[in-house]
């Protein structure tokens, strides 16, 4: 075994404070020397480092307990500037986030059909939007992509919609903009995000299964994203639930992907509002082509019943998903993300028939399904809090 170096111990030390300063907000030096088992003349020096960096500041005094009171610190939320980035839609998104999850500054670009090099530079161009406008400094760049991603390279093995393989995106980036560019699959990250700043805040295991364009289940084990031996762990999108079903754009036929994402939800309504000419959808957009998720959610939002079913046949097959990973996996608490939790219990309902249905009691019964409430930013915040935990070493 290699020997720990002065400087890895030093290392090592920075990030257990940080660390500790950060996740008890306010707190004495005292009590992070007790928490760490660091000596006090250790965190002192590490504590002087980081107030000079602007990392962490001194907030004011605590309760005595006799003798002087304690000097409180804290992590000063808005010192840096994080870059959250989510590929996985029709518009590619990004936020200047603080180190509390707290969105600064929003940019959007439409994808429109761009792929391979067109899709790269328009990643250029959002990035460098993004650090025009921040006004601290930057701790580093992390990014959610669709498709099988190698975090350890940092390499898009295949994002089918950006016709992207085997690209080394975090090499690329960091050419460009500098180090610090931390990589992942969209719907691993939304987990991480639901970890940190969610609902999830604080579980060591965790299941997000994320339905938009497309549908990706993101795992945490033991605090950490599971990535599978071929990092292509919570694949869901392209598991077959319908027999006989339709063919997917993967090639197979009846994956989950063909009847509950968003994409299948609005070809459902097309084909609902061909077939009806009194159809909602006539008067919510100029022809069926034109349906989108967001008519889809104004019919349902109307109470109208051939939408109604739709939505309720999308939670049927997402509660055979989950009902299976219940099963395989064993974690309680399960939350749906992306732009289906619109939908809300009318979604959540079949979903909980299904895993109560298909899975053992006893670990249905433990199991909660919930939706998320991190709205849009799910992504953009789960690459931030890749930094927070991969980069800074802060959660």
């Amino acid at each position: 075994m290699k020997k720990a170096t002065r400087e890895d111990t030093k290392a090592h030390n920075y990030q257990l404070v940080r660390k500790t300063i950060y996740s008890h907000v306010e707190i004495s030096r005292a009590d992070v020397a007790r928490l760490t088992g660091l000596t006090r003349t250790t965190v002192s020096d590490v504590i002087g480092d980081l107030i000079g960096d602007g990392l962490v500041a001194e907030v004011g005094v605590g309760p005595s307990i006799g003798g002087k009171p304690p000097i409180l610190l804290r992590v000063v939320d808005d010192s840096r500037c994080l870059i959250g980035v989510d590929l996985a839609d029709s518009e590619f998104r990004g936020a200047l986030i603080n180190l509390r999850g707290v969105v600064r500054h929003r940019v959007s670009l439409p994808v429109r059909d761009r792929d391979g090099d067109a899709a790269l530079a328009l990643l250029y161009e959002l990035v460098d939007s993004l650090i025009a406008q921040a006004n601290r400094p930057l701790a580093g760049i992390g990014i959610g992509t669709p498709g099988l991603m190698d975090p350890q390279t940092r390499t898009v093995r295949q994002a089918v919609n950006l016709d992207w393989r085997d690209l080394p995106l975090g090499d690329l980036l960091e050419q460009r903009f500098g180090p610090h560019v931390y990589i992942a699959n969209d719907s691993q990250v939304a987990a991480m995000a639901e970890c940190i700043f969610g609902s999830g805040r604080g579980a060591s295991n965790l299941v997000v299964i994320k339905v938009a364009r497309g549908i990706g289940a993101g795992i945490v084990i033991g605090g950490e994203i599971y990535y599978g031996d071929g990092f292509g762990a919570g694949e869901i999108g392209h598991v077959a639930v319908v027999e006989n079903g339709e063919e997917c754009r993967c090639g197979h036929f009846g994956c989950l992907e063909t009847v509950s994402s968003c994409r299948a939800i609005e070809e459902q309504a097309r084909s609902a509002a061909r077939r009806d000419p009194d159809s909602i959808y006539h008067r919510l957009a100029q022809s069926p082509e034109a349906i989108d998720i967001d008519a889809v959610a104004r019919a349902f939002e109307a109470g109208d019943e051939a939408t109604r079913r739709i939505v309720e046949k999308a939670g049927f097959y997402l509660g055979v998903a989950v009902a299976n990973l219940v099963g395989a996996l064993n974690i309680e608490r399960v939350v749906i993300a992306g732009t289906i939790a619109c939908f809300g219990p009318a979604l959540l309902h079949p979903i909980r028939e299904q895993v109560d249905r298909r899975s053992l009691d006893i670990l249905a019964r433990k199991t909660v399904v919930s939706l998320s409430e991190l709205g849009p930013d799910i992504v953009s915040l789960g690459a931030a809090a890749l930094l927070l935990s991969s980069g800074l070493g802060l959660v």
